[in-house]
């Protein structure tokens, strides 16, 4: 049924998830389309992020690799949460990264860190070797030495000490139109709070629509 799993971080918080949601036109909880607000252009600068939904990636998506099935990886998904304690950052922030509208969290990101280099490690078993369509996809935004080291250890470069939480709000957007995008995205959002708590890790599939869509949820209890 699925081409491609990954984990994700799915914020728990409603007010944050039904925003995400809402603002990318694609609730990753329910794998159900939603309305977006009547926004000129949103539905145009959200079309590339809307098919993964509102998260965190924590282990970017993979392809199960032959001779592990989905209940597998349920398995191991449930055993990483009962070995991996819950973490807190600041709050998040509306920021730009690498030209895309995204909430990035503040403060000591030890813990958020922590928790995505487990998830990367613990489940790569499951991960099919990258494709070499897929890895010439990724150098061709210009990889670092070592981003290019761990893209072939762990099938992506922006992992273990390249990782950088964020939440997702936009594809890329002309240097033009960033600033009227922040303020538009800033009048949508709820408020935000001066801590942002990760206590589940969610599993996720890509449907054969190529639409992300939860499949199952782990609290986080080490």
């Amino acid at each position: 049924m699925y081409t491609r799993f990954a984990i994700y971080d799915a914020p728990l918080d409603d007010a944050l998830a039904d925003f995400g949601a809402t603002w990318l036109g694609w609730d990753v909880r329910t794998g159900s389309a939603t309305r977006q607000p009547d926004v000129p252009g949103l539905d145009d600068i959200t079309m590339t992020p809307r098919k993964y939904g509102f998260h965190g990636t924590l282990k970017p998506p993979f392809r199960l690799t032959d001779g592990c099935t989905v209940d597998d990886l349920k398995t191991a998904t449930a055993d990483l949460a009962a070995r991996c304690s819950p973490a807190q950052s600041g709050g998040l922030t509306l920021t730009t990264l690498g030209g895309f509208l995204a909430l990035t969290p503040t403060g000591d990101l030890t813990a958020l860190e922590r928790v995505a280099s487990a998830c990367v490690r613990d489940l790569d078993p499951f991960r099919a070797p990258a494709s070499p369509d897929e890895l010439a996809r990724r150098r061709s935004a210009g990889l670092t030495t070592r981003q290019e080291a761990l893209m072939m250890e762990w099938g992506y470069p922006y992992v273990m000490e390249e990782f950088r939480f964020h939440l997702t709000l936009s594809g890329r957007l002309a240097q033009a139109d960033r600033t009227a995008w922040m303020k538009t995205a800033q009048t949508h959002l709820p408020p935000l709070g001066n801590r942002y708590d990760l206590g589940s890790i969610a599993l996720c599939g890509e449907r054969p629509d190529g639409r992300f869509e939860l499949i199952q949820r782990y609290t986080l209890t080490g």
